[in-house]
């Protein structure tokens, strides 16, 4: 039996986030904002229609979207993430192996649901997926991932396909792909496709026809992969545990530029607890951090970038050990006379936690650390994420970034719960 796989994600989902918790937003162009309310990260079709670009800087758009009525967000992450998650435990009652591709993009292995006629499932999966969380989404079928994910784009880009796109007969694949460019294939970048430009290519057909040998000459390995994947032959499996982590960062930019130290080590004393969070939830221990700064690279100041490497006397993911190791690197670091823009903290070389070896002269209480630890994230669990934090990451925050226009964050926060009243 041949694979069958599905690649299923939500539409505009930053937005249509926001539209199912506010039904006024239906119809009208909505925008998401990054960190710091910088640049357009989600558009709606309504804002695309007015000429809003993917990434562009908030400041040049404000006034349009004035003019033209736009709702503009903050990035709501927690309830993003939520939202994701709770789509995700859908996607499991209609199969088993998920991978979780991104926080909008999950891949289904359908394979063993041929009995059933396959749109018809895509289409029972989307409407589940909407009558349960409100969410709108598109369906790709095809026998591999680059074939699904690339009847995933057809299906957002054809509405007469009702947000499923089949490609898992091959005589429908040559339907499709003499009709969509090559550049629309998952993994083809500006630069490969330049090169494949200049072989005179055009279509997702003549990359699939594409000699594997040439491909890989041209674009290496994930170029003869790609041809191959095109063709219908599976070269990558789904990933349903996901990969231990290697590596783990909390960078973020500034809401005002810091020119004092005891700011700038509140701030990366913070951003250092939150590794520690991010590295107990995963089960590993960070042997060294990374700590950077650096000014704006846009504006007329001094510039200075620097950053520094603290080793652990042993693997730890005690946010108290991590905060003081972060502190003394940024002290390190820090150049009076200068105004950043940027900070934060990196690790890699993760090891699984409690498994490292103890340092020889290490006289700290590890089971101590580990209790206070798990009592400190109990408490952020239950009762918002800061409740319990070190003193070292201040309280006024005035660096933290900014979320000026972030919606409530309805599924996550008791304090913030939809309200409902009788019309």
């Amino acid at each position: 039996m041949s694979q069958v796989l599905a690649l299923i994600d939500g539409n505009s989902f930053y937005c249509s986030c926001e539209r199912v918790f506010d039904p006024r937003l239906e119809g009208r162009p909505v925008i998401v904002l990054s960190n710091n309310d910088g640049c357009a990260v989600a558009r709606t079709v309504e804002a695309k229609a007015l000429g809003i670009r993917m990434g562009e800087p908030f400041f040049k758009i404000r006034d349009l979207c004035n003019r033209e009525r736009v709702s503009v967000f903050s990035s709501n992450y927690a309830l993003y993430g939520d939202m994701s998650a709770r789509m995700n435990q859908i996607y499991r009652q209609f199969s088993p192996e998920v991978e979780t591709y991104s926080i909008d993009e999950s891949f289904l292995d359908l394979t063993g649901e041929r009995r059933r006629d396959l749109p018809d499932l895509a289409r029972d999966l989307r409407a589940t997926v909407r009558a349960w969380t409100g969410v709108p989404t598109c369906v790709g079928l095809g026998p591999t991932k680059t074939l699904a994910k690339l009847a995933n784009h057809i299906a957002k880009q054809i509405p007469e396909l009702g947000g499923v796109c089949d490609l898992t007969d091959e005589a429908e694949r040559d339907h499709w792909l003499i009709r969509v460019p090559f550049d629309e294939v998952w993994g083809i970048g500006a630069a490969s496709a330049a090169k494949l430009q200049r072989l005179g290519l055009e279509s997702v057909a003549d990359l699939r026809d594409l000699d594997p040998r040439l491909a890989r000459d041209l674009l290496t390995v994930v170029g003869e992969r790609i041809a191959h994947e095109l063709r219908g032959v599976s070269c990558l499996a789904l990933e349903t545990l996901p990969a231990e982590r290697k590596g783990c960062a909390v960078t973020r930019s500034f809401s005002v530029k810091i020119d004092d130290l005891d700011r700038m080590l509140e701030a990366v004393a913070d951003y250092a607890n939150r590794l520690g969070e991010k590295l107990r939830r995963d089960g590993m221990a960070a042997t060294h951090l990374q700590v950077f700064m650096h000014t704006s690279r846009f504006n007329d100041d001094l510039r200075h970038s620097a950053a520094t490497t603290v080793h652990l006397p042993q693997a730890s993911s005690d946010s108290l050990e991590l905060a003081a190791a972060a502190v003394r690197g940024a002290r390190h670091l820090w150049r009076e006379g200068y105004r950043y823009a940027k900070a934060g903290v990196m690790t890699a070389d993760l090891v699984p936690d409690g498994r490292s070896q103890l340092a020889l002269l290490d006289a700290r209480d590890h089971e101590r650390s580990k209790r206070l630890m798990a009592a400190v994230d109990a408490c952020n669990r239950r009762y918002g994420r800061g409740i319990v934090k070190p003193g070292s990451v201040g309280v006024a925050r005035t660096w933290a970034t900014k979320f000026e226009r972030r919606s409530p964050r309805y599924t996550t926060r008791l304090d913030e719960l939809p309200t409902v009243r009788a019309g």
